[in-house]
Protein backbone atom coordinates (compact mmCIF):
# COMPACT_ATOMS: atom_id res chain seq x y z
CA UNK A 1 0.00 0.00 0.00
CA UNK A 2 2.78 2.69 1.23
CA UNK A 3 5.20 1.39 -2.23
CA UNK A 4 1.43 2.70 -4.45
CA UNK A 5 1.02 5.68 -2.54
CA UNK A 6 4.75 6.59 -3.23
CA UNK A 7 4.14 6.05 -6.61
CA UNK A 8 1.37 8.14 -6.99
CA UNK A 9 3.28 10.96 -5.12
CA UNK A 10 6.07 10.96 -7.90
CA UNK A 11 3.90 10.68 -10.50
CA UNK A 12 2.30 13.52 -9.32
CA UNK A 13 4.85 15.63 -8.33
CA UNK A 14 6.88 14.56 -11.97
CA UNK A 15 6.77 16.83 -15.12
CA UNK A 16 3.69 15.45 -17.61
CA UNK A 17 6.48 14.31 -20.67
CA UNK A 18 7.96 12.37 -17.79
CA UNK A 19 4.75 10.79 -16.78
CA UNK A 20 3.98 9.84 -20.22
CA UNK A 21 7.82 7.98 -20.30
CA UNK A 22 7.00 6.09 -17.10
CA UNK A 23 3.68 4.50 -17.69
CA UNK A 24 4.35 3.70 -21.49
CA UNK A 25 7.65 2.19 -20.62
CA UNK A 26 9.54 4.03 -23.39
CA UNK A 27 9.14 7.64 -24.75
CA UNK A 28 6.93 7.98 -27.14
CA UNK A 29 6.13 11.51 -28.42
CA UNK A 30 2.22 11.41 -28.73
CA UNK A 31 0.56 13.47 -26.42
CA UNK A 32 -3.17 13.64 -24.32
CA UNK A 33 -4.93 17.36 -24.84
CA UNK A 34 -4.80 18.76 -21.40
CA UNK A 35 -6.32 22.26 -21.74
CA UNK A 36 -9.85 23.50 -24.48
CA UNK A 37 -6.53 25.37 -26.07
CA UNK A 38 -5.08 21.83 -27.42
CA UNK A 39 -8.79 20.47 -27.77
CA UNK A 40 -8.87 23.05 -30.52
CA UNK A 41 -6.22 22.23 -32.82
CA UNK A 42 -6.59 22.14 -36.02
CA UNK A 43 -5.85 19.31 -38.68
CA UNK A 44 -5.48 22.10 -41.61
CA UNK A 45 -1.65 22.14 -41.60
CA UNK A 46 -2.16 17.95 -42.64
CA UNK A 47 -5.09 18.82 -44.64
CA UNK A 48 -3.67 20.77 -46.85
CA UNK A 49 -0.50 19.37 -46.71
CA UNK A 50 -2.42 15.50 -48.28
CA UNK A 51 -5.31 16.89 -50.13
CA UNK A 52 -3.22 17.25 -53.35
CA UNK A 53 -1.97 13.76 -53.70
CA UNK A 54 -6.02 12.15 -53.49
CA UNK A 55 -7.35 12.41 -56.94
CA UNK A 56 -11.09 11.29 -58.40
CA UNK A 57 -11.08 8.56 -60.52
CA UNK A 58 -14.15 8.06 -63.17
CA UNK A 59 -14.62 4.75 -64.71
CA UNK A 60 -16.67 3.94 -67.91
CA UNK A 61 -17.64 0.21 -68.57
CA UNK A 62 -20.68 -1.16 -70.91
CA UNK A 63 -22.82 -3.43 -69.02
CA UNK A 64 -25.99 -5.74 -70.44
CA UNK A 65 -29.02 -4.19 -70.11
CA UNK A 66 -31.20 -7.44 -69.28
CA UNK A 67 -34.43 -7.71 -69.92
CA UNK A 68 -36.67 -9.73 -67.41
CA UNK A 69 -38.16 -11.87 -70.73
CA UNK A 70 -34.63 -12.53 -72.62
CA UNK A 71 -34.21 -15.56 -71.38
CA UNK A 72 -37.55 -17.04 -72.06
CA UNK A 73 -37.52 -19.00 -75.47
CA UNK A 74 -40.44 -17.81 -76.54
CA UNK A 75 -39.75 -13.93 -75.82
CA UNK A 76 -36.43 -13.49 -76.40
CA UNK A 77 -36.49 -12.30 -80.52
CA UNK A 78 -38.58 -9.64 -78.94
CA UNK A 79 -37.00 -8.30 -76.21
CA UNK A 80 -32.91 -9.06 -76.57
CA UNK A 81 -30.15 -7.39 -74.06
CA UNK A 82 -29.45 -3.97 -74.79
CA UNK A 83 -25.95 -2.83 -73.83
CA UNK A 84 -25.84 0.69 -71.95
CA UNK A 85 -23.12 2.64 -70.68
CA UNK A 86 -22.44 2.92 -66.97
CA UNK A 87 -20.60 5.41 -64.47
CA UNK A 88 -19.33 5.06 -61.63
CA UNK A 89 -16.88 7.05 -58.93
CA UNK A 90 -14.17 6.21 -56.73
CA UNK A 91 -10.88 7.59 -55.28
CA UNK A 92 -7.32 7.44 -55.92
CA UNK A 93 -4.02 7.99 -54.20
CA UNK A 94 -0.85 9.59 -56.22
CA UNK A 95 2.48 7.63 -55.08
CA UNK A 96 5.07 8.67 -57.66
CA UNK A 97 5.51 11.96 -59.01
CA UNK A 98 5.88 10.15 -62.33
CA UNK A 99 1.80 9.67 -62.62
CA UNK A 100 1.52 6.73 -60.84
CA UNK A 101 -2.16 6.52 -58.57
CA UNK A 102 -3.36 3.30 -56.43
CA UNK A 103 -7.05 2.82 -56.18
CA UNK A 104 -9.48 -0.33 -55.17
CA UNK A 105 -9.88 -3.08 -57.93
CA UNK A 106 -13.33 -3.00 -57.62
CA UNK A 107 -13.32 0.75 -58.89
CA UNK A 108 -11.75 0.43 -62.29
CA UNK A 109 -13.04 -3.82 -62.80
CA UNK A 110 -14.48 -3.89 -66.24
CA UNK A 111 -13.53 0.00 -67.46
CA UNK A 112 -13.17 0.79 -71.07
CA UNK A 113 -12.60 4.25 -70.36
CA UNK A 114 -10.96 5.77 -67.08
CA UNK A 115 -10.10 9.09 -65.99
CA UNK A 116 -8.80 10.74 -63.14
CA UNK A 117 -9.12 14.21 -62.02
CA UNK A 118 -6.66 15.95 -59.32
CA UNK A 119 -7.59 18.38 -56.62
CA UNK A 120 -7.06 21.23 -58.81
CA UNK A 121 -9.35 20.16 -61.22
CA UNK A 122 -7.01 19.17 -63.86
CA UNK A 123 -7.99 15.98 -65.69
CA UNK A 124 -6.18 12.55 -67.42
CA UNK A 125 -6.43 9.69 -69.09
CA UNK A 126 -5.43 6.93 -67.31
CA UNK A 127 -4.32 3.54 -68.06
CA UNK A 128 -3.86 0.27 -65.64
CA UNK A 129 -0.84 -1.26 -64.78
CA UNK A 130 -1.90 -3.75 -62.54
CA UNK A 131 -5.00 -4.89 -61.42
CA UNK A 132 -5.47 -7.97 -58.35
CA UNK A 133 -8.92 -9.07 -57.50
CA UNK A 134 -7.33 -10.72 -54.80
CA UNK A 135 -5.43 -7.99 -52.72
CA UNK A 136 -8.64 -5.08 -54.01
CA UNK A 137 -6.01 -3.08 -55.49
CA UNK A 138 -4.82 -1.46 -58.72
CA UNK A 139 -2.31 0.87 -59.96
CA UNK A 140 -2.50 3.02 -62.57
CA UNK A 141 -0.80 5.88 -64.54
CA UNK A 142 -1.57 9.27 -66.26
CA UNK A 143 0.93 11.02 -68.69
CA UNK A 144 2.34 14.49 -66.84
CA UNK A 145 4.88 16.97 -68.41
CA UNK A 146 5.38 17.78 -64.73
CA UNK A 147 6.02 15.91 -61.60
CA UNK A 148 2.55 15.41 -59.67
CA UNK A 149 2.44 15.59 -55.99
CA UNK A 150 2.88 12.68 -53.74
CA UNK A 151 1.58 11.13 -50.62
CA UNK A 152 4.22 9.50 -49.04
CA UNK A 153 4.10 5.76 -47.42
CA UNK A 154 4.44 5.59 -43.33
CA UNK A 155 6.66 2.86 -43.58
CA UNK A 156 7.49 2.56 -39.40
CA UNK A 157 4.80 -0.01 -38.92
CA UNK A 158 4.37 1.98 -35.72
CA UNK A 159 0.24 2.79 -36.17
CA UNK A 160 -1.75 1.67 -32.90
CA UNK A 161 -5.07 1.36 -32.36
CA UNK A 162 -6.11 4.49 -30.45
CA UNK A 163 -4.01 6.59 -33.27
CA UNK A 164 -6.01 9.88 -35.21
CA UNK A 165 -6.07 9.54 -38.74
CA UNK A 166 -8.03 11.61 -41.84
CA UNK A 167 -10.07 9.87 -44.48
CA UNK A 168 -9.82 11.94 -47.56
CA UNK A 169 -11.88 10.61 -50.87
CA UNK A 170 -14.67 11.70 -52.87
CA UNK A 171 -18.07 10.70 -51.01
CA UNK A 172 -21.13 10.50 -53.08
CA UNK A 173 -19.13 12.60 -55.47
CA UNK A 174 -20.03 15.88 -53.65
CA UNK A 175 -16.27 16.70 -53.67
CA UNK A 176 -13.19 16.03 -52.05
CA UNK A 177 -13.85 15.52 -48.49
CA UNK A 178 -11.96 14.83 -45.34
CA UNK A 179 -13.16 12.92 -42.42
CA UNK A 180 -11.24 12.37 -38.77
CA UNK A 181 -11.51 9.77 -36.87
CA UNK A 182 -9.12 6.76 -35.36
CA UNK A 183 -7.80 3.34 -35.92
CA UNK A 184 -10.35 1.61 -33.95
CA UNK A 185 -8.49 -1.48 -34.98
CA UNK A 186 -6.08 -3.57 -36.76
CA UNK A 187 -5.46 -6.84 -38.42
CA UNK A 188 -9.33 -7.27 -38.60
CA UNK A 189 -9.54 -9.99 -41.25
CA UNK A 190 -12.43 -12.31 -42.21
CA UNK A 191 -14.68 -8.76 -43.03
CA UNK A 192 -14.46 -8.83 -47.03
CA UNK A 193 -13.91 -10.64 -49.80
CA UNK A 194 -10.02 -10.52 -50.50
CA UNK A 195 -8.02 -13.43 -49.49
CA UNK A 196 -5.22 -12.00 -47.99
CA UNK A 197 -7.05 -9.33 -45.69
CA UNK A 198 -6.05 -7.77 -42.70
CA UNK A 199 -7.86 -4.17 -42.73
CA UNK A 200 -7.53 -1.34 -40.55
CA UNK A 201 -10.53 -0.52 -38.87
CA UNK A 202 -11.47 3.47 -38.67
CA UNK A 203 -14.92 5.13 -37.56
CA UNK A 204 -13.75 8.13 -39.64
CA UNK A 205 -16.84 8.89 -42.02
CA UNK A 206 -16.41 6.49 -45.49
CA UNK A 207 -19.20 6.26 -47.68
CA UNK A 208 -19.53 5.08 -51.69
CA UNK A 209 -16.97 7.14 -53.76
CA UNK A 210 -14.32 7.00 -50.82
CA UNK A 211 -13.29 3.30 -52.13
CA UNK A 212 -9.89 4.14 -52.92
CA UNK A 213 -9.24 7.03 -50.95
CA UNK A 214 -6.63 8.27 -48.60
CA UNK A 215 -6.43 6.72 -44.88
CA UNK A 216 -3.40 9.07 -43.57
CA UNK A 217 -1.77 9.53 -39.85
CA UNK A 218 -1.25 12.76 -38.76
CA UNK A 219 2.09 12.89 -39.69
CA UNK A 220 0.61 13.16 -43.51
CA UNK A 221 1.72 9.86 -44.47
CA UNK A 222 -0.61 6.82 -46.31
CA UNK A 223 -1.24 4.36 -43.58
CA UNK A 224 -4.47 2.50 -45.70
CA UNK A 225 -6.53 2.80 -48.71
CA UNK A 226 -10.14 3.10 -48.00
CA UNK A 227 -11.31 0.07 -49.32
CA UNK A 228 -15.03 -1.16 -48.32
CA UNK A 229 -18.09 -0.33 -44.87
CA UNK A 230 -19.76 -2.42 -42.71
CA UNK A 231 -22.95 -1.16 -43.09
CA UNK A 232 -26.83 -1.92 -43.40
CA UNK A 233 -27.95 1.19 -45.01
CA UNK A 234 -25.52 2.29 -47.19
CA UNK A 235 -24.29 5.04 -45.97
CA UNK A 236 -21.41 5.19 -42.85
CA UNK A 237 -22.35 3.45 -39.47
CA UNK A 238 -19.01 4.47 -38.30
CA UNK A 239 -16.85 1.22 -39.37
CA UNK A 240 -14.96 1.16 -41.96
CA UNK A 241 -12.28 -0.80 -43.45
CA UNK A 242 -8.49 0.33 -44.95
CA UNK A 243 -5.84 -1.86 -46.81
CA UNK A 244 -2.90 -1.42 -44.33
CA UNK A 245 -0.01 0.29 -46.34
CA UNK A 246 2.47 -2.89 -46.29
CA UNK A 247 -0.04 -4.28 -49.05
CA UNK A 248 -0.70 -1.18 -50.77
CA UNK A 249 3.35 -0.82 -51.50
CA UNK A 250 3.65 -4.16 -52.20
CA UNK A 251 1.32 -4.01 -55.14
CA UNK A 252 2.48 -0.59 -56.67
CA UNK A 253 6.56 -2.25 -56.18
CA UNK A 254 5.37 -4.70 -58.66
CA UNK A 255 3.58 -2.81 -60.68
CA UNK A 256 6.18 -0.44 -61.26
CA UNK A 257 8.96 -2.72 -61.01
CA UNK A 258 8.17 -6.31 -61.58
CA UNK A 259 4.97 -6.73 -63.24
CA UNK A 260 3.58 -9.85 -62.01
CA UNK A 261 1.97 -10.16 -58.69
CA UNK A 262 3.93 -13.59 -57.29
CA UNK A 263 0.98 -14.81 -54.66
CA UNK A 264 3.25 -16.62 -51.19
CA UNK A 265 2.33 -19.72 -50.28
CA UNK A 266 3.39 -21.11 -47.12
CA UNK A 267 2.24 -24.30 -47.16
CA UNK A 268 0.92 -24.70 -43.57
CA UNK A 269 -2.75 -25.06 -41.95
CA UNK A 270 -3.16 -22.43 -38.98
CA UNK A 271 -5.18 -22.19 -36.43
CA UNK A 272 -6.26 -19.77 -33.73
CA UNK A 273 -4.89 -21.10 -30.33
CA UNK A 274 -7.98 -20.86 -27.61
CA UNK A 275 -8.07 -20.85 -24.33
CA UNK A 276 -7.86 -24.65 -24.56
CA UNK A 277 -5.26 -24.98 -26.70
CA UNK A 278 -3.12 -22.34 -24.33
CA UNK A 279 -3.84 -24.12 -21.88
CA UNK A 280 -2.04 -27.34 -23.08
CA UNK A 281 0.69 -25.66 -24.07
CA UNK A 282 1.50 -23.73 -20.92
CA UNK A 283 0.93 -20.39 -22.65
CA UNK A 284 -1.00 -17.33 -19.58
CA UNK A 285 -3.08 -16.52 -22.80
CA UNK A 286 -4.27 -17.23 -26.09
CA UNK A 287 -1.96 -16.16 -28.60
CA UNK A 288 -0.74 -17.38 -32.20
CA UNK A 289 -1.83 -19.85 -34.44
CA UNK A 290 -0.98 -23.61 -34.30
CA UNK A 291 0.37 -25.54 -36.85
CA UNK A 292 -1.94 -28.54 -37.95
CA UNK A 293 -0.48 -29.42 -40.79
CA UNK A 294 2.32 -29.32 -43.28
CA UNK A 295 2.82 -29.79 -47.48
CA UNK A 296 5.64 -31.93 -48.03
CA UNK A 297 8.37 -29.68 -49.61
CA UNK A 298 6.28 -26.08 -49.70
CA UNK A 299 8.23 -23.05 -47.73
CA UNK A 300 6.93 -23.88 -44.49
CA UNK A 301 8.95 -27.81 -44.92
CA UNK A 302 11.49 -26.60 -46.11
CA UNK A 303 12.62 -23.70 -43.17
CA UNK A 304 11.77 -26.37 -40.69
CA UNK A 305 8.64 -25.63 -39.11
CA UNK A 306 7.00 -28.59 -37.57
CA UNK A 307 2.93 -29.89 -37.04
CA UNK A 308 2.70 -28.15 -33.46
CA UNK A 309 4.85 -24.99 -33.42
CA UNK A 310 2.55 -22.19 -32.33
CA UNK A 311 3.37 -19.17 -34.50
CA UNK A 312 3.39 -16.08 -32.46
CA UNK A 313 4.55 -13.53 -35.06
CA UNK A 314 6.03 -13.00 -38.24
CA UNK A 315 8.43 -9.88 -39.00
CA UNK A 316 7.83 -8.88 -35.61
CA UNK A 317 4.76 -8.56 -35.58
CA UNK A 318 1.81 -10.41 -33.77
CA UNK A 319 0.28 -13.35 -36.12
CA UNK A 320 -3.15 -15.01 -34.57
CA UNK A 321 -4.36 -17.01 -37.84
CA UNK A 322 -4.08 -18.20 -40.78
CA UNK A 323 -5.22 -15.03 -42.75
CA UNK A 324 -2.73 -12.84 -40.78
CA UNK A 325 0.06 -15.28 -41.81
CA UNK A 326 -0.96 -15.20 -45.14
CA UNK A 327 -1.14 -10.98 -44.91
CA UNK A 328 2.32 -11.00 -43.88
CA UNK A 329 3.78 -13.07 -46.46
CA UNK A 330 2.12 -11.63 -49.02
CA UNK A 331 3.81 -8.13 -48.33
CA UNK A 332 7.05 -9.31 -49.07
CA UNK A 333 8.81 -9.57 -52.87
CA UNK A 334 9.38 -13.26 -53.79
CA UNK A 335 12.62 -14.55 -52.55
CA UNK A 336 12.41 -12.54 -49.65
CA UNK A 337 12.77 -14.26 -46.42
CA UNK A 338 10.40 -13.57 -43.48
CA UNK A 339 10.88 -14.22 -39.77
CA UNK A 340 8.75 -16.80 -37.47
CA UNK A 341 8.69 -16.69 -34.00
CA UNK A 342 7.63 -20.08 -32.94
CA UNK A 343 7.09 -21.49 -29.52
CA UNK A 344 8.13 -25.45 -29.76
CA UNK A 345 8.05 -26.90 -26.33
CA UNK A 346 7.83 -24.09 -24.47
CA UNK A 347 10.83 -22.33 -26.19
CA UNK A 348 10.98 -19.57 -28.77
CA UNK A 349 13.11 -19.58 -31.87
CA UNK A 350 13.70 -17.62 -35.15
CA UNK A 351 12.63 -19.27 -38.20
CA UNK A 352 13.68 -18.22 -41.82
CA UNK A 353 10.67 -19.11 -44.70
CA UNK A 354 11.59 -18.20 -47.86
CA UNK A 355 8.46 -16.37 -49.56
CA UNK A 356 7.57 -18.10 -52.62
CA UNK A 357 4.93 -19.36 -55.12
CA UNK A 358 2.26 -22.10 -54.94
CA UNK A 359 4.26 -25.63 -55.89
CA UNK A 360 2.30 -26.67 -59.12
CA UNK A 361 0.75 -25.42 -62.42
CA UNK A 362 -1.96 -22.17 -61.63
CA UNK A 363 -3.28 -22.76 -65.59
CA UNK A 364 -2.55 -26.43 -66.45
CA UNK A 365 -3.06 -28.16 -69.78
CA UNK A 366 -5.82 -30.16 -69.55
CA UNK A 367 -5.48 -33.83 -70.61
CA UNK A 368 -8.48 -34.47 -73.44
CA UNK A 369 -9.78 -38.11 -72.88
CA UNK A 370 -10.89 -40.26 -75.69
CA UNK A 371 -11.19 -43.90 -76.90
CA UNK A 372 -14.20 -46.51 -76.16
CA UNK A 373 -14.36 -44.92 -72.10
CA UNK A 374 -16.95 -43.62 -69.51
CA UNK A 375 -14.67 -40.65 -69.61
CA UNK A 376 -13.97 -40.05 -73.01
CA UNK A 377 -15.26 -36.38 -74.27
CA UNK A 378 -13.93 -34.57 -70.73
CA UNK A 379 -10.93 -33.09 -70.17
CA UNK A 380 -8.77 -33.88 -66.69
CA UNK A 381 -6.33 -31.94 -64.95
CA UNK A 382 -3.91 -32.46 -61.72
CA UNK A 383 -4.45 -30.64 -58.91
CA UNK A 384 -1.90 -28.66 -57.09
CA UNK A 385 -1.70 -26.28 -54.51
CA UNK A 386 -1.13 -23.23 -57.09
CA UNK A 387 -4.07 -24.62 -59.20
CA UNK A 388 -6.62 -25.33 -56.05
CA UNK A 389 -5.75 -21.53 -55.43
CA UNK A 390 -6.89 -20.16 -58.65
CA UNK A 391 -9.83 -22.17 -58.73
CA UNK A 392 -10.87 -21.81 -55.07
CA UNK A 393 -9.96 -25.45 -53.93
CA UNK A 394 -8.50 -26.69 -50.78
CA UNK A 395 -4.54 -25.71 -51.43
CA UNK A 396 -3.82 -29.14 -49.83
CA UNK A 397 -5.74 -31.57 -51.79
CA UNK A 398 -4.58 -33.75 -54.21
CA UNK A 399 -5.53 -36.21 -57.23
CA UNK A 400 -7.10 -35.46 -60.78
CA UNK A 401 -10.40 -33.45 -61.50
CA UNK A 402 -12.64 -32.99 -64.29
CA UNK A 403 -12.10 -29.66 -65.47
CA UNK A 404 -14.42 -29.31 -68.83
CA UNK A 405 -16.83 -31.93 -70.15
CA UNK A 406 -17.86 -32.20 -74.32
CA UNK A 407 -21.11 -31.66 -75.36
CA UNK A 408 -22.96 -34.69 -76.21
CA UNK A 409 -19.97 -37.02 -75.01
CA UNK A 410 -19.53 -40.20 -73.92
CA UNK A 411 -18.54 -38.44 -70.21
CA UNK A 412 -21.41 -35.79 -70.72
CA UNK A 413 -24.26 -38.54 -70.70
CA UNK A 414 -22.45 -40.57 -68.25
CA UNK A 415 -23.16 -37.55 -65.92
CA UNK A 416 -19.93 -36.16 -65.22
CA UNK A 417 -19.66 -32.72 -64.28
CA UNK A 418 -16.80 -29.67 -63.78
CA UNK A 419 -15.46 -30.50 -60.39
CA UNK A 420 -15.89 -34.39 -60.38
CA UNK A 421 -12.52 -35.54 -58.56
CA UNK A 422 -11.64 -39.13 -59.82
CA UNK A 423 -10.94 -41.16 -56.76
CA UNK A 424 -10.86 -45.18 -58.37
CA UNK A 425 -11.31 -46.34 -62.21
CA UNK A 426 -11.43 -49.68 -62.30
CA UNK A 427 -10.60 -50.40 -58.99
CA UNK A 428 -7.22 -48.88 -58.88
CA UNK A 429 -6.64 -45.50 -56.83
CA UNK A 430 -6.08 -42.22 -58.78
CA UNK A 431 -3.57 -39.83 -57.76
CA UNK A 432 -2.21 -38.22 -61.38
CA UNK A 433 -2.93 -37.86 -64.97
CA UNK A 434 -0.12 -40.78 -65.82
CA UNK A 435 -2.61 -42.94 -63.34
CA UNK A 436 -5.65 -42.06 -65.41
CA UNK A 437 -3.69 -42.76 -68.90
CA UNK A 438 -2.08 -45.98 -67.70
CA UNK A 439 -5.72 -47.58 -67.04
CA UNK A 440 -7.95 -45.90 -70.08
CA UNK A 441 -5.17 -47.91 -72.11
CA UNK A 442 -5.10 -51.03 -70.18
CA UNK A 443 -8.88 -51.27 -70.06
CA UNK A 444 -9.98 -49.61 -73.48
CA UNK A 445 -12.82 -51.04 -74.98
CA UNK A 446 -14.31 -53.15 -72.06
CA UNK A 447 -17.54 -52.77 -71.06
CA UNK A 448 -17.54 -52.17 -66.82
CA UNK A 449 -16.16 -49.85 -65.68
CA UNK A 450 -15.95 -49.83 -61.69
CA UNK A 451 -15.42 -46.33 -60.69
CA UNK A 452 -15.13 -43.63 -57.19
CA UNK A 453 -16.30 -39.98 -57.92
CA UNK A 454 -16.03 -37.35 -55.13
CA UNK A 455 -18.29 -34.78 -55.76
CA UNK A 456 -18.73 -31.52 -53.54
CA UNK A 457 -17.42 -33.09 -50.18
CA UNK A 458 -19.88 -36.48 -51.14
CA UNK A 459 -18.03 -40.12 -52.54
CA UNK A 460 -20.06 -41.80 -54.92
CA UNK A 461 -19.08 -45.63 -56.06
CA UNK A 462 -20.93 -46.66 -59.06
CA UNK A 463 -20.33 -49.01 -61.69
CA UNK A 464 -20.70 -47.93 -65.59
CA UNK A 465 -21.35 -49.67 -68.27
CA UNK A 466 -20.67 -49.02 -72.08
CA UNK A 467 -22.91 -50.39 -74.89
Amino acid sequence: MIKHLLLACLLATAPAAAQEIDLAGAADDRIIPESRMDMQMSFAPVVREVTPAVVNVFSRRVVENQHPFANDPFFSRMFRSQPREQNSLGSGVIVDASGVIVTNNHVVAGATELRVVLADRREFDAVILLTDEATDLAVLRVETDEPLPVLPFDRSGDIEVGDLVLAIGNPFGVGQTVTSGIVSALARTDVGQTDFGSFIQTDAAINPGNSGGALVDMDGELVGVNTMIFSRSGGSNGIGFAIPVEMVARVVDTAMNEGELIRPWLGARLQPVDSDIADAFGLNRPRGALVNEIYPLAAADEAGLMQGDIVLAIDGQPVNNEAGARFRLATRAAGDDAVFTVLRDGEELALNVAVQPAPGIADPDPFAVGGRNPLSGANLVTLSPAFNERVGLDPFQGGVVVSAVGRRSVAGRFGFRPGDKLVELMGQPVYSLDDVADILTGHDGEQLWPLVVERRGQRFETSVRLY
